[in-house]
This record gives C-alpha cells, sequence and structure tokens, in this order.
C-alpha cells in the first residue's frame, strides 16, 4: 500500500451503490445493540469516525442523539449530507482524515464501525489514531470500535489475497460495482486484529470496563470470539 488514501478512489466509484452491500443491511440491529450496550439515552452527542455515507449516523439522529460524521472521503460525506437533509436530521458531517482528528472530550460517545477510520490505515497508524478516538469522550463517555478479526482472515483465506503478518494487513483486489452496474477492480488493504490487541489499545488509552466481542455485521451481540466471527467489536468507557 502506498497511497494512505486509497479507499477514497473506492468510494468515488461507489458512491450510493456502497449502501447495496449485504454488510450494510443491519445498520438498525447494530445501532439498537450499541445504544442499549452502552447505554446511551436520547439527545447524548454521538461522534461516528470513518462515518461512510452515514448509515450509523443518521440512524442514531432517527432516535434522538446528536450525531456528528466524519470521514475521509469527500464522497460519501457529500451523499450523508444530502440523507440527512432529505430526512429532516440534525446530523451532521465534516471531511476529516482521522489521522488528524482533535476532538478531545467532547462527545459523550465515540463509534468507529465497518472498517471506517480505523480498519484502513495500513497497519502502523493505529495506536495514534485509537488514541485520537478515545480522547473525544467526556469522562464516563462510552466507546464501540469494530474492527476486521485476524484468526478469521487467515482460516479464511482465499487465492489471490495476502495477509502479512508484520502489520496485519489483508490485501486482495475485489471487483467493485458501481451506481450504473460497471465493474472495476480495486485493491483493498484491510487491517486485522486480535481480541487481545483491541483489549490493549484500550488498556493504553486508559479506558476502563473494556469488553470484546466477536460479531459479524447486522448481529450484535456480547459473546465470545470465535474463530468463525468476521469482525470483533470492543466496548469500553473513559473513566470518571
Amino acid at each position: 500500500m502506498t497511497d494512505p488514501y486509497w479507499f477514497d478512489a473506492v468510494a468515488a466509484f461507489l458512491g450510493p451503490a456502497y449502501l447495496r452491500n449485504a454488510f450494510t443491511k443491519g445498520t438498525e440491529q447494530e445501532v439498537d445493540f450499541l445504544v442499549d450496550a452502552l447505554g446511551l439515552e436520547p439527545g447524548m452527542r454521538v461522534l461516528d469516525v470513518g462515518c461512510g455515507p452515514g448509515r450509523h449516523s443518521l440512524a442514531l439522529a432517527r432516535r434522538g442523539f446528536e450525531a456528528v460524521g466524519v470521514d475521509h472521503s469527500a464522497e460519501f460525506v457529500r451523499l450523508a449530507r444530502e440523507a440527512a437533509a432529505a430526512d429532516g436530521l440534525g446530523a451532521s458531517f465534516e471531511e476529516l482524515d482521522v489521522r488528524e482528528l482533535d476532538r478531545a472530550g467532547e462527545f459523550d460517545a465515540t463509534i468507529c464501525l465497518c472498517q471506517g477510520g480505523f480498519g484502513l490505515l495500513g497497519g502502523r497508524d493505529e495506536t495514534d489514531v485509537f488514541g485520537r478516538i478515545a480522547a473525544t469522550l467526556r469522562p464516563g463517555g462510552a466507546l464501540a470500535v469494530s474492527a476486521f478479526s485476524a484468526a478469521f482472515a487467515v482460516r479464511h483465506l482465499e487465492a489471490g489475497e495476502e495477509y502479512d503478518p508484520a502489520t496485519g494487513v489483508l490485501h486482495e483486489v475485489a471487483t467493485v460495482r458501481g451506481p450504473g452496474g460497471d465493474e472495476a477492480p480495486f485493491d483493498l488493504w484491510t487491517t486485522c486484529f486480535t481480541a487481545r490487541e483491541l483489549e490493549l489499545f484500550a488498556l493504553g488509552a486508559s479506558l476502563v470496563a473494556v469488553e470484546v466481542h466477536g460479531v459479524t455485521p447486522g448481529a450484535y451481540a456480547r459473546q465470545v470470539p470465535t474463530l468463525d466471527h468476521h469482525e470483533l467489536l470492543l466496548l469500553a468507557r473513559a473513566p470518571g
């Protein structure tokens, strides 16, 4: 991976077709679970890091939360703003490189889901970025971060995929379908993690009430990670 913003080209090609992917169909279940698991109440201010076209932010706004989404992709931010305006929602969206996130102590909760803003960094910037994400929380604020499972990636490695054990990055060439049905190949680099790595990130950022669960998109639950869980879900809180 030579371009740290490689996903912008994928997002620009996908546009609204991103929301046709099967993994986006579980948004309501994921948000319902997180609202309950994190003890969130309407009116709270929630940051969505790597928000994409805003599906989680918009779902939170519909539930009465003050949602703020940030993403590096100009196309995804545009789509999120258009969706918020069309539905009359108060969610706001900003173009931002997560490597420059600097919103210390502003939010009651912060989420970073579906590899957005954390799992696409190339395997070297994650410690700093996780610290920036954790720092956005007010005292007692809640955090939810999902990440692709290294155990799943290695166990289910397919022909043509390459896994770098030094960085935890899974490389593949995927055929992506755009809004008009046109297709193009794109290189994808997804950073994968173990449950222990996520726990150590959280403890290193002085978070408390740390939990790591095994999940799949649209099926968030408190459950012990297994080799067949696509993703890991970290839940934690800022002290205070």
